[in-house]
């Protein structure tokens, strides 16, 4: 009997390996003679890099980069090796880790300047330890400049009608009057890209990238407006490398674009690139059960997130699968409705949060072990779909 554990990071606690580890490891107690097979996954948020990292056996490097005011930041990149002879070296790069708007005190002033240029030297690094392939995810960006910073650390260059070699921030995108690709890194010409992207906002406009999301970043209404008027303007100059009004142009602040014009790059779900990079729905092909799980359940996770993915890929293998969340709200009647087999509460009961965070893997696994108990008493066959 197979069981795969393939849950999404508890935010604020655990990241999605050190969660896959406690139910696994509870599992195991309660039904110590299944095989475990753990493939922690996200949806291309807060955490997927580590459940790359965590899934495919690779390595997480420390470089210091430009934050999203110029000041230093310690952010983290990605690598996983080649898996077989005339393979291909991953670099995996979350652009909230060096351009992310955790990093800010979020003013108009800061939406305003804002760059995204230590994104650019996290892939530049990627790229100088031999990725022929960049798995790059664009949320929780405190950027709106287009992308435009990202591409100038890759080498790319922006005239301006001012006069100066380059734009800064979404407040320099008004002046742009020309871009030159002569200067990009030569390692983007042999590398795949893909970018894990949940939106599906154009550049510019409305729905676009300054409107939608710049409020949150700390913009008002007249920085709203000022960076659209750039985004259009980048648009204008860009036109010709990416199509402005392309779904998902407008997510990170743009930088969804950016990948499109300068990187080449493939714009995708983030869950099914994290699903398709680790192999997930060829794991819980052969499986007789699927474990999964995030820090809250509520109505929102049925809009796409983890355990609805993995319920999908479930379900089209007649495979049951479990969740257990830290917190079950609204949600649980209606994903047991769409087809989860059964949730649960990790929590023991009513409780400070800071204590709940404190025991979550303590609690996973206490909680795995209880299921696997049942499981197995109800002689562990599993429902087949």
């Amino acid at each position: 009997m197979r069981v795969v554990i393939a849950p999404d990071s508890f935010k604020g606690s655990c990241d999605s390996p050190a969660a896959a580890a406690a139910i696994a490891a509870g599992w195991r107690r309660g039904a110590p003679g299944w095989e475990t097979v753990c493939l922690p996954v996200a949806d291309g948020g807060e955490g997927t890099l580590h459940a790359l990292v965590g899934s495919l056996g690779g390595r997480i490097v420390q470089h210091t980069v430009t934050g999203p005011h110029g000041q230093p930041v310690s952010a983290e990149l990605g690598l996983i090796p080649a898996e077989q002879p005339g393979g291909r070296v991953t670099g995996v790069v979350e652009m909230a880790s060096a351009s992310g708007l955790h990093l800010v005190d979020p003013t108009p002033t800061s939406a305003a300047a804002a760059t995204s240029y230590g994104t650019g030297e996290l892939i530049k690094a990627a790229l100088d330890a031999g990725a022929e392939r960049i798995l790059l995810t664009l949320g929780g960006s405190a950027t709106t400049d287009g992308g435009v910073g990202m591409a100038q650390a890759l080498g790319v260059r922006f005239a301006t009608a001012s006069g100066a070699e380059n734009a800064s921030g979404g407040v320099g995108l008004h002046d742009i009057v020309a871009v030159d690709l002569a200067g990009v890194h030569p390692g983007l010409a042999r590398c795949e890209v893909i970018a894990a992207c949940d939106v599906d906002s154009p550049l510019h406009g409305p729905r676009g990238a300054a409107y939608v999301f710049g409020p949150q970043k700390g913009a008002d209404e007249a920085t709203v407006r000022m960076l659209d008027d750039g985004l259009r303007r980048l648009g204008e100059v860009c036109g010709a490398l990416a199509d402005p009004a392309a779904p998902g142009a407008g997510a990170a602040g743009g930088l969804g674009f950016a990948s499109l014009a300068f990187l080449g790059a493939e714009l995708r779900s983030g869950f099914d690139l994290v699903a398709d990079a680790v192999g997930l729905a060829s794991a819980i092909a052969g499986a007789d059960l699927v474990i999964t799980g995030e820090g809250r359940l509520d109505t929102q996770s049925l809009g796409g997130k983890t355990p609805v993915g993995v319920m999908r890929l479930a379900q089209e293998h007649g495979v049951p699968v479990v969740v257990i969340a830290g917190d079950v709200s609204q949600g649980a009647d209606a994903a047991i409705a769409a087809g989860m087999t059964a949730v649960f509460s990790a929590a023991p009961g009513p409780g400070p949060l800071h204590e709940a965070l404190d025991r979550v893997e303590n609690d996973l696994s206490r909680t795995a072990e209880s299921i696997a108990r049942v499981w197995a008493a109800a002689g562990g066959q599993g429902r087949r779909l």
